[in-house]
Protein backbone atom coordinates (compact mmCIF):
# COMPACT_ATOMS: atom_id res chain seq x y z
CA UNK A 1 0.00 0.00 0.00
CA UNK A 2 2.96 2.73 0.90
CA UNK A 3 4.53 1.87 -2.64
CA UNK A 4 0.76 3.14 -4.51
CA UNK A 5 0.40 5.77 -1.55
CA UNK A 6 3.88 7.14 -2.96
CA UNK A 7 3.22 6.87 -6.78
CA UNK A 8 0.36 8.61 -6.01
CA UNK A 9 1.37 11.67 -3.67
CA UNK A 10 4.96 11.16 -4.07
CA UNK A 11 7.14 13.51 -5.62
CA UNK A 12 9.57 13.21 -8.78
CA UNK A 13 13.24 15.26 -8.27
CA UNK A 14 13.36 17.98 -11.29
CA UNK A 15 16.13 16.13 -13.03
CA UNK A 16 14.59 12.96 -13.28
CA UNK A 17 13.45 11.49 -16.93
CA UNK A 18 9.91 11.37 -15.74
CA UNK A 19 10.17 15.23 -14.53
CA UNK A 20 11.78 16.73 -17.70
CA UNK A 21 9.73 14.52 -19.69
CA UNK A 22 6.64 15.82 -19.05
CA UNK A 23 8.34 19.47 -18.88
CA UNK A 24 9.62 19.24 -22.22
CA UNK A 25 6.10 17.45 -23.45
CA UNK A 26 4.37 21.01 -21.96
CA UNK A 27 7.33 23.15 -23.40
CA UNK A 28 6.51 21.59 -26.72
CA UNK A 29 2.81 21.97 -26.65
CA UNK A 30 2.73 25.16 -25.25
CA UNK A 31 4.98 26.63 -28.12
CA UNK A 32 3.47 24.56 -30.65
CA UNK A 33 -0.31 26.44 -29.89
CA UNK A 34 1.53 29.69 -29.31
CA UNK A 35 2.65 29.48 -32.96
CA UNK A 36 0.27 27.54 -34.92
CA UNK A 37 -3.03 28.89 -32.76
CA UNK A 38 -1.81 32.68 -32.29
CA UNK A 39 1.07 34.03 -34.14
CA UNK A 40 0.19 31.90 -37.48
CA UNK A 41 -3.16 33.72 -37.88
CA UNK A 42 -1.00 37.03 -37.26
CA UNK A 43 1.73 37.00 -39.86
CA UNK A 44 1.21 39.17 -41.69
CA UNK A 45 -1.39 40.96 -39.15
CA UNK A 46 -4.94 41.88 -40.76
CA UNK A 47 -6.21 45.46 -40.26
CA UNK A 48 -8.03 44.15 -37.53
CA UNK A 49 -5.47 43.18 -35.42
CA UNK A 50 -3.90 46.66 -36.51
CA UNK A 51 -6.57 48.97 -35.62
CA UNK A 52 -7.04 46.80 -32.28
CA UNK A 53 -3.32 47.67 -31.37
CA UNK A 54 -3.85 51.16 -32.63
CA UNK A 55 -6.63 51.49 -30.35
CA UNK A 56 -4.32 50.59 -27.08
CA UNK A 57 -2.27 53.61 -27.47
CA UNK A 58 0.71 51.82 -29.47
CA UNK A 59 2.48 53.83 -31.50
CA UNK A 60 3.59 52.79 -34.97
CA UNK A 61 0.56 50.14 -34.58
CA UNK A 62 1.69 48.15 -37.64
CA UNK A 63 5.25 47.56 -36.74
CA UNK A 64 4.03 46.46 -33.20
CA UNK A 65 1.00 44.17 -34.78
CA UNK A 66 3.87 42.42 -36.63
CA UNK A 67 6.22 41.74 -33.63
CA UNK A 68 3.33 40.28 -31.55
CA UNK A 69 2.76 38.18 -34.18
CA UNK A 70 6.05 37.09 -34.97
CA UNK A 71 7.05 37.30 -31.30
CA UNK A 72 3.97 34.38 -31.19
CA UNK A 73 4.87 32.64 -34.23
CA UNK A 74 8.74 32.38 -34.04
CA UNK A 75 8.64 32.50 -30.10
CA UNK A 76 6.68 29.65 -29.99
CA UNK A 77 8.60 27.89 -32.27
CA UNK A 78 11.94 28.21 -30.53
CA UNK A 79 10.14 27.56 -27.64
CA UNK A 80 9.13 24.42 -28.72
CA UNK A 81 12.56 23.48 -29.62
CA UNK A 82 13.70 24.54 -26.36
CA UNK A 83 16.21 26.97 -28.35
CA UNK A 84 16.75 30.48 -27.09
CA UNK A 85 13.99 29.06 -24.44
CA UNK A 86 14.14 32.16 -21.98
CA UNK A 87 14.48 35.25 -24.25
CA UNK A 88 12.07 33.67 -26.30
CA UNK A 89 9.65 33.32 -23.19
CA UNK A 90 10.24 36.54 -22.09
CA UNK A 91 9.33 38.30 -25.64
CA UNK A 92 5.82 35.83 -25.71
CA UNK A 93 5.31 36.56 -22.26
CA UNK A 94 5.12 40.57 -22.91
CA UNK A 95 2.88 39.64 -26.15
CA UNK A 96 1.01 38.19 -23.76
CA UNK A 97 0.69 40.55 -20.90
CA UNK A 98 -0.27 42.97 -23.77
CA UNK A 99 -2.81 40.38 -24.57
CA UNK A 100 -4.51 39.66 -21.06
CA UNK A 101 -4.63 44.13 -20.67
CA UNK A 102 -6.44 44.65 -23.97
CA UNK A 103 -9.27 42.02 -22.47
CA UNK A 104 -8.73 43.31 -18.95
CA UNK A 105 -9.01 46.69 -19.24
CA UNK A 106 -8.52 47.90 -23.06
CA UNK A 107 -10.49 47.60 -26.47
CA UNK A 108 -11.87 43.96 -25.65
CA UNK A 109 -12.73 44.99 -22.14
CA UNK A 110 -15.90 46.52 -22.72
CA UNK A 111 -17.07 43.64 -25.44
CA UNK A 112 -16.95 40.50 -23.40
CA UNK A 113 -15.22 41.64 -19.96
CA UNK A 114 -15.31 37.98 -18.25
CA UNK A 115 -12.27 35.95 -16.43
CA UNK A 116 -12.94 33.30 -19.38
CA UNK A 117 -11.84 36.20 -21.44
CA UNK A 118 -8.70 36.97 -19.85
CA UNK A 119 -7.82 33.11 -19.08
CA UNK A 120 -6.12 32.01 -22.24
CA UNK A 121 -3.61 34.89 -21.75
CA UNK A 122 -2.81 34.63 -18.13
CA UNK A 123 -2.26 30.63 -18.54
CA UNK A 124 -0.04 31.43 -21.22
CA UNK A 125 1.72 33.78 -19.47
CA UNK A 126 2.65 32.12 -16.02
CA UNK A 127 3.64 28.86 -18.20
CA UNK A 128 5.59 31.12 -20.30
CA UNK A 129 7.18 32.54 -16.46
CA UNK A 130 8.15 28.88 -15.80
CA UNK A 131 10.05 28.60 -18.73
CA UNK A 132 12.03 31.59 -18.19
CA UNK A 133 12.91 30.54 -14.94
CA UNK A 134 13.62 27.09 -15.45
CA UNK A 135 14.83 27.26 -19.27
CA UNK A 136 14.57 24.65 -21.93
CA UNK A 137 15.01 21.33 -19.33
CA UNK A 138 16.91 18.45 -20.33
CA UNK A 139 15.29 17.75 -23.76
CA UNK A 140 15.44 21.05 -25.35
CA UNK A 141 18.24 22.15 -28.10
CA UNK A 142 19.72 25.02 -25.30
CA UNK A 143 21.26 22.09 -23.17
CA UNK A 144 22.63 21.01 -26.50
CA UNK A 145 23.71 24.09 -28.17
CA UNK A 146 25.43 25.55 -25.49
CA UNK A 147 26.33 22.87 -23.00
CA UNK A 148 24.59 23.32 -20.25
CA UNK A 149 24.55 20.55 -17.82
Amino acid sequence: MSDLKSKLFGTCPYDAICTQACYAALRIFTGLGLALGHGLGKVPPAEKFVGLVSGLGIPAPGAFAWMAGLGELVGGILIALGLFTRPAAIVAGLTMLVAWYTHAFGPLSEAKGTFADQEKALLYLFVLAVFCALGSGKFGLDRLVFKNR
